[in-house]
């Protein structure tokens, strides 16, 4: 079996295929919130295999593919916050009965947040890892708008050339060979960075809408796992780090349930550097789960 488990294709409610693969977890364990994991905003499922692998321990874990990554198929219509907090509740439909603890990384934090709010429901907590969040100002301004466009220009420039592999090849090293080669074959395309800008387009603009009306989320508990360090890969400087930091600690506090943890070691990539970390907080999050 494939490290990441076993393949599941989930129909949303257009018509158009997300790709998904779930470990079971323990044997005999019945009526246990299923763990599914939402990555950043270029990320494939595969940005989640040291955390899922963890989890799968103790709980039944699911990754899957934004449409237009990895193998799931691309969205005509677009991308907004709309239309993949739609796409994630389609998923855990597909996923079967039971409740679901989501867990979002960067970009998706707002993604699990308003597929929770959308559905309170069938939600057991939230983990929001070192998440884009409307408190942090910064990501609004004009300098970092225009530093988005930058990035994502020379993302794709590099992704024509057959390079952008290897400016990202720190999230393959320490990596199973079976998820090794599923990110040669589908992180690193064109493709994937024209999805990642269809994203950006109006993904800021959504999120500044919430600073006036922010998704209700249920009275569940939410842990929120900010990053310790600044600088790493993405030359994150000190500023943006205490920023979201301190929006990071806002967020946990806004739920009756929210805990705001520090991964010490960690900039923003902590799926990589402090898998471990995560996968304790949803352990204990599912230890608590109840009313």
């Amino acid at each position: 079996m494939h490290t990441q488990g076993e393949p599941v294709r989930v129909r949303t409610r257009d018509g158009r295929t997300l790709f998904a693969m779930l470990l079971p977890g323990p044997a005999g364990q019945t009526g246990a919130p299923t763990v599914v994991f939402e990555a950043g905003s270029a990320a494939t499922r595969s940005s989640w295999a040291r955390v899922q692998t963890r989890t799968a321990a103790f709980a039944r874990a699911a990754v899957y593919d934004r449409a237009g990554l990895g193998r799931s198929a691309p969205d005509p219509v677009g991308r907004s916050l709309d239309r993949m907090a739609d796409d994630l509740n389609d998923l855990l439909d597909g996923l079967g009965s039971g409740r679901f603890l989501l867990v979002g990384h960067s970009a998706g934090g707002p993604i699990v947040r308003l597929a929770a709010a959308r559905r309170p429901e069938r939600v057991a907590g939230l983990v929001l890892v070192d998440p884009t969040d409307e408190a942090t100002e910064l990501l609004f301004s004009p300098l970092f708008r225009i530093g988005e466009r930058v990035v994502i220009a020379a993302e794709m420039a590099l992704a024509r050339l057959g390079l952008l592999e290897r400016l990202f090849r720190f999230m393959s090293e320490g990596a199973p060979a079976d998820v090794r080669a599923d990110l040669h074959r589908e992180a690193f395309r064109p493709s994937v960075v024209a999805t990642q800008a269809r994203q950006a387009r109006t993904f800021l603009r959504e999120l500044r809408g919430w600073q006036r009306t922010p998704p209700i989320l249920p009275d569940v508990p939410v842990t929120v796992i900010s990053g310790g360090r600044a600088g790493g890969f993405l030359g994150m400087p000190q500023r943006i780090r205490d920023a979201m930091t301190a929006a990071g600690r806002y967020r946990a506090a806004q739920s009756p349930r929210g805990r705001h943890v520090v991964a010490d070691r960690s900039g923003h990539d902590i799926p990589l550097t402090q898998p471990e970390l995560i996968a304790d907080e949803i352990r204990r999050l599912l230890r608590t789960d109840g009313p």
